[in-house]
């Protein structure tokens, strides 16, 4: 046995039990099982291109050498990205700890009350910070999260303002640049018309229906952004105020000042650079827009005892409910991250946050002092850590860099210095000897930094925050630890079991991947720093472009997109422009299958495209004729199909080249949805199939982890013909000669977790990667056979086989009395989370087992689920009082005095003998998802706010 061998570690099975899984489905060798599930015509003839594989051991060396390329400078470029300092704390038990990393979106409330506290925590600071009554629980980035606020203010347009098609949104000059290139990128599509201007001289026309202000600006003056707010008021039109999260504990509230939404990112909050991301982006607003607010909230409600349990709220407005009526496609939040920043939140409180945000803006006030003493300008009349100096540019670059120090440089006579937490004298000094040097002053030495305040009296703080006991009990290491120990121990995440979630890939997130992301040597760097400061990550991202390129069969790849959804997003924006530089601007029919994620219309919608819907078959497949009498009836004006492969069903649909060909006859793009990548890689690809574009997910199929519902990086891989329109970014280049306008605030999206994919790549190697896929399809294939007689699959391929994933149907036990939902909450008592629940197909689950689970730990899982079939046979619709209605089961009901019910304690608390070694408790009972509808509180408060509601 090579014990240096990743795939070894990576791969669940191992080779004696890989023999006895074929030999339960009958066949000899992997190569027939293959042979079986992949149609002939779409098998790869030769060898992905890629590296041989690395031993964990020379990956380490491998990638620790390529971070001493990368130069660690003194940054204070500002724009968004600040150096942080991450308390070891939360580094050690959040970011660098599996209970935490591996987690799944907090779908099944029951076994993530962890999680979800955790993040009522991030909502309720943000919502104090805000000053705004309502928060989601992150967004992707602060571009992302600005674009979010117009769609939500253009959809919130009252009756008379849509009547009269009012379509101009004001854009402060002062705003973000990369904020700015999102806004393009998303205003056009849907109709929106963006004005760029000066905040100062706006006329407030009733031809607007929004405007967004940056809050300070990006040039660190503080505007009067109240007088603003009052008079857009008095004209309805609304506001969106982008803010920086660690000056409003000085600044005052958006919200108390009559913002509309506010949004920002958090990751001054502890979280590493990164060269760009992830970050959790926050997004705030008024209880009135709950309905249109984008992404995740988490909310308060009870269980069945009436105690309080946490959940995730108005989830009928995830996409996948909303499709083609969707105002926005977000589908992954940033919960890792947000996590994070909640704690960083937690840990200092609200005078450790104060001290914080004094001593970033006393440092900027001395610095101010200082360089006017230095005989310079400091143009800035108000301000909070950013300054704006009169000064040659070129000479200061030049000075600075020498001394491994980068500020920004706006134009040829003016250089901004924001400071930050990191920021110490020593470092004023320094700043204060560059600029002196290179303007041919005389330096001086700064003796003390000075309180001070340079924000106008008019937008000082008064609004409290932070009040709540959580935000004033965990200030010392120890009580901080245990906080979070005993919020983790409330989650089952893949360090406990098996989490069989078709159509999401909860495969190992291997520690030797991770393990570089806690490396300063790739979190401090900022994401527009000059490229040649950053050349370890720039080798790392050209070669995770080619390794992807050419696993999909394609000619180049954007990073960018920072999850699956906006890949979609730049895959299609990618296929507009595309039809557009050949004067085909009328191209405007997108095509999607009916069993297609709800993203895929909603991607579309954004993009300004008219969703067709073309049916499916019986057996779950693409129905060809339907889409061919579409296609045709459409073809001049057809601008792509959206198609998953494998199929959402989990079936390799034999006809997909046909497919593709009927969409290419008639003058369209075809756009392939990389949630099933697991099922292709080395054995087929979007190229060899026919597609001209995919997203791929890299928190699926490569490798990084769900972080409890993000982080996640959907980068898109390209066709020859598409390369030109890939992606940019206003300060760094990106993309094609002929690229789109941004689809993420950073150049290369979530830079630091794409080493996560670099090295799962890299350590499984040409043979290891294909033989993931194999074994992916073996292991779900297997779980097929022994469920079989207990439970009936859905679909199946011609030859019998599911791909990597199946669909088992729970309808038929309605004649029970038990429904899908049931059978997920009994097998959080066998200690193992639900398969993916009533998607694509009402009352199914959707298992895919993935290539690094056990056949042991499967057999576990089919042991369990066929206990369950079982105990269904025992119940009846008339006697509601049974073990799978009242499941989970908590460790309070079992330890009761009082048992009211008609079978055992340890039937419903050890159904099997495994439980007993490694048992798991649900911390409260099946949660009131309608009540928490009715009653809906979305921050922290005392218990007596809501109970009685």
């Amino acid at each position: 046995m090579n014990t240096n061998s990743f795939a070894l570690r990576h791969i669940g099975p191992r080779e004696d039990d890989q023999k006895l899984m074929l030999e339960s489905l009958g066949l000899d060798s992997m190569e027939q099982l293959i042979y079986e599930t992949v149609p002939d015509d779409i098998r790869l003839k030769k060898e992905l291109d890629l590296d041989v594989a690395m031993s964990e051991f020379e990956y380490s060396s491998h990638i620790n050498e390529l971070s001493k390329l990368n130069s660690i400078y003194k940054t204070y470029i500002g724009l968004g990205y600040h150096p942080t300092i991450l308390p070891a704390v939360i580094q050690r038990n959040i970011l660098e700890n599996p209970g935490w990393y591996t987690a799944y979106t907090p779908y099944q409330a029951e076994i993530a009350q962890g999680r979800l506290e955790a993040l009522l925590n991030f909502q309720t600071m943000i919502s104090d910070l805000t000053g705004m009554e309502l928060a989601n629980a992150s967004l992707l980035d602060e571009s992302t999260a600005a674009a979010e606020a117009m769609s939500l203010l253009f959809a919130v347009r009252d009756r008379d303002q849509k009547k009269n098609k009012v379509n101009k949104f004001f854009v402060s000059d002062a705003i973000l640049p990369q904020t700015l290139s999102l806004l393009q990128t998303r205003s056009t599509p849907i109709g929106i018309e963006l004005v760029i201007g000066d905040e100062s001289t706006f006329d407030f026309s009733t031809e607007y229906f929004g405007a967004i202000l940056q809050y300070p600006g990006k040039d660190g003056q503080i505007t009067d952004i109240k007088s603003f707010i009052e008079k857009a008021n008095a004209a309805n039109i609304k506001v969106a105020v982008a803010a920086d999260i660690l000056s409003l504990v000085k600044l005052e509230a958006p919200g108390a000042l009559g913002a509309d939404v506010v949004v920002g990112t958090t990751q001054r909050f502890g979280i590493p650079m990164g060269y760009g991301g992830p970050h959790a982006a926050y997004f705030a607003t008024k209880d009135a827009y709950k309905r249109d607010i984008p992404g995740r909230i988490i909310g308060v409600t009870k269980d069945a005892n009436g105690n309080r349990a946490l959940r995730m709220a108005l989830q009928t407005r995830e996409q996948h409910i909303k499709r083609d009526r969707a105002t926005s496609n977000i589908c992954t939040a940033q919960v890792l991250l947000a996590v994070m920043a909640g704690m960083y939140a937690v840990y200092h409180g609200p005078k450790g946050l104060t001290h914080i945000a004094n001593g970033v803006h006393n440092a900027t006030s001395t610095l101010a002092n200082a360089i006017t003493k230095l005989g310079l300008k400091q143009k800035n009349s108000s301000f909070f850590d950013t300054l704006q100096v009169e000064a040659h540019a070129e000479k200061v670059k030049a000075v600075a860099e020498k001394n491994k120090v980068n500020f920004f440089y706006p134009d040829a006579n003016t250089v901004t210095i924001s400071l930050n937490e990191t920021t110490r004298l020593s470092d004023l000094n320094e700043i204060i000897a560059i600029l002196a040097e290179a303007e041919n002053k005389t330096a001086f030495t700064i003796e003390a930094i000075e309180a001070s305040n340079a924000i106008p009296e008019a937008l000082q703080r008064e609004t409290e925050f932070l009040t709540l006991d959580v935000f004033n009990s965990h200030h010392s290491e120890t009580e901080l630890m245990r906080y979070i120990k005993k919020l983790e121990r409330k989650d089952l995440s893949l360090n406990h079991s098996m989490i069989s979630l078709g159509s999401c890939t909860m495969k190992l997130n291997a520690a030797a991947e991770m393990l570089p992301i806690s490396s300063p040597n790739w979190g401090a760097i900022h994401p527009f720093v000059p490229v040649e400061q950053a050349e370890g990550y720039h080798v790392v991202l050209k070669k995770l472009e080619d390794q992807l390129t050419e696993i999909t069969g394609f000619a180049g790849t954007s990073l960018q997109p920072n999850s699956g959804a906006q890949g979609e997003y730049a895959g299609l924006m990618v296929i507009k422009a595309y039809h557009e530089s050949r004067g085909e601007h009328h191209r405007n029919i997108c095509l999607i299958p009916s069993s297609a994620h709800g993203t895929n219309p909603a991607s579309a919608v954004m993009a300004g495209m008219k969703v067709v819907v073309t049916k499916a078959t019986e057996e779950g497949n693409i129905d060809v004729e339907d889409l061919r009498q579409k296609a045709e009836l459409h073809k001049d004006n057809l601008s792509a199909l959206m198609v998953t492969y494998p199929s959402t069903h989990g079936v390799y649909e034999s006809a997909i080249k046909e497919i593709t060909k009927i969409v290419h006859d008639n003058g369209g793009q075809v756009y392939m949805d990389g949630a099933n990548m697991n099922a292709q890689v080395g054995l087929t690809n979007p190229g060899n199939i026919g597609a001209d574009v995919c997203h791929l997910n890299l928190h699926k199929t490569f490798a990084i982890p769900h972080g409890g519902g993000g982080p996640g990086v959907g980068p898109i891989c390209v066709a020859e013909q598409l390369v030109p329109f890939l992606p940019s970014n206003p300060i760094i280049k990106t993309g094609g000669d002929k690229a789109i306008t941004a689809i993420s605030s950073a150049p290369f999206g979530s830079a630091l977790v794409c080493l996560i994919s670099y090295g799962y790549i890299r350590m499984l190697g040409v043979k290891g990667i294909k033989k993931s896929t194999e074994v992916a399809i073996l292991n779900a294939n297997y779980i097929k056979q022994r469920l079989q007689g207990a439970f009936e699959t859905l679909y199946s391929g011609e030859r019998g086989r599911a791909a990597h994933e199946m669909i088992i149907d729970c309808r038929p036990f309605k004649a029970n009395g038990i429904e899908v939902t049931d059978i997920a909450k009994r097998l959080m008592d066998y200690g193992f989370h639900s398969p993916t629940v009533s998607f694509p197909v009402a009352g199914t689950m959707m298992i895919e087992p993935t290539e690094s689970e056990s056949k042991q730990e499967m057999d576990r899982f089919c042991d369990a689920m066929i206990s369950i079939k079982n105990e269904i046979d025992t119940v009846t619709k008339e006697e509601t009082n049974n073990v799978l209605k009242n499941a989970p089961h908590t460790l309070d009901m079992v330890t009761s005095d009082e048992w009211l019910f008609p079978y055992s304690r340890e039937k419903a608390a050890f159904p099997m003998d495994y439980v007993r070694d490694n048992k798991f408790w649900p911390t409260v009972r099946r949660v009131d998802d309608a009540y928490g509808d009715r009653n809906l509180i979305c921050t922290c408060a005392p218990i007596e706010e809501y109970m009685d509601a």
